[in-house]
């Protein structure tokens, strides 16, 4: 017997959910990696840029609570394919898109798609983690984080010699994703009950531990916070990296794309080996380490050359990315019945305060300069003190 089989996780099907977190995320990691193409063909200013990225996040973060919320009471294990539908639709906008306008209401519908994928999505893989949840939360996000580093490859491989009416090529993986969900989805009922008897058996019959209001209140605040200036780091990257890497060392903009990719595959084998670890030492030391251990290559990132640049961004990245798998099951251990609330609260704050800071770092960058950003960002780690008020409930 594996140690998978012996703790109750179902590798396939945590595969799967992997597999359709790249494929959603990859789609929307095309939106930024086509902003220098956007700039240029539409001339944009960066506070254009930054809300575009608004509009995006916001239409993300927007519904996935109240889908979370509704999920939970009434168990929907189709929907995420029902949200593949209007990534789908978004994609192909986008990619005919000839006016602002037209871009925006693309974004959103991008950005909706999200918001329904993402709580049924983090529901599954928590049941199908057994007694693994770091492993498992891993998996996802390593799909998810690896999907996210894709867009500017494809982006420089395919969009920026095709053109943008090549982001509608990408509606296959829209369509894989919805036939790999429907599967996802008639297993929702087996996996849900497995996991219910995992964890009566590892508490003895005993219920579930509740926290108290104060307990909960206080650690979704420090979780949020901290999720808050991770976010706002990682997503000064996402949206202006290829920006400064053009202006400060004059790269072309497949290069700066290929350099973004670099960036992001850090992240997905930082969440991983976040998630592993954190089964093993624990989600509280691991939020420690991955927030606030960033801090001086952070300080020293904006005065380093090319290399060096290179070097640091993906130690950065590898650091701060292990934390969200430890902030999530954190939160869902805080509250074990909310597991779709969760989900939708947090990958909508991972998507509405990023937006926000998108928009607030576009405005930045037009007034000081894209260099300046990175300064005044370089000290966000230090919002890694809060976890000193976070609750202590894993041991």
């Amino acid at each position: 017997m594996t140690t998978a089989a012996r703790s109750g996780t179902h590798l396939a099907v945590l595969m799967v959910l992997g597999l359709t977190h790249l494929l959603n995320d990859l789609m929307q990691s095309l939106i930024p990696a086509v902003y220098p193409i956007l700039k240029g063909a539409y001339a944009l200013d960066f506070a254009q840029i930054g809300m575009i990225t608004l509009t995006f996040q916001i239409a993300g973060a927007m519904l996935q609570p109240v889908v979370g919320m509704v999920t939970d009471r009434h168990p929907a294990p189709y929907s995420p394919v029902v949200g593949m539908m209007f990534t789908l639709s978004g994609l192909v906008s986008l990619s005919f898109a000839q006016s602002y306008a037209t871009i925006l209401v693309s974004v959103a519908l991008i950005g909706i798609g999200s918001s329904i994928f993402h709580p049924e999505a983090t529901r599954n893989a928590r049941y199908a983690a057994g007694g693994r949840q770091g492993l498992a939360q891993g998996i996802f996000q390593v799909g998810g984080q690896a999907g996210g580093s894709l867009g500017p490859a494809l982006a420089a491989l395919i969009i920026v010699p095709w053109g943008q009416a090549s982001l509608a090529w990408f509606a296959v993986a829209a369509l894989a994703a919805m036939m790999l969900l429907a599967w996802i989805g008639s297993k929702q009922r087996q996996l849900s009950a497995d996991f219910a008897s995992i964890r009566s058996r590892s508490r003895g019959g005993r219920e579930t531990p509740r926290h108290s209001h104060a307990t909960i209140a206080v650690g979704l605040v420090v979780l949020t916070m901290l999720m808050f200036t991770k976010n706002t780091y990682i997503e000064s990257f996402r949206s202006f990296y290829t920006f400064y890497l053009i202006e400060r060392f004059g790269l072309s903009i497949p290069a700066s794309q290929m350099m973004l990719f670099v960036f992001l595959v850090a992240a997905a084998v930082g969440v991983l080996i976040g998630g592993i670890i954190g089964d093993r030492i624990g989600r509280y030391r691991i939020i420690w380490i991955s927030i606030l251990g960033p801090l001086p290559l952070t300080l020293i990132l904006p005065y380093v050359d090319l290399f060096w640049t290179g070097v640091l961004t993906i130690m950065i990245n590898l650091i701060m990315a292990s934390a969200f798998a430890s902030i999530l099951i954190y939160a869902m251990d805080l509250l074990p019945n909310r597991i779709g609330l969760i989900g939708g609260l947090f990958y909508g704050l991972n998507f509405g305060l990023a937006g926000i800071s998108a928009a607030l770092l576009g405005f930045l960058a037009d007034s000081h300069g894209v260099e300046t950003v990175y300064r005044i960002c370089a000290f966000l780690p230090l919002a890694g003190l809060l976890t000193w008020f976070l609750p202590r409930i894993d041991h």
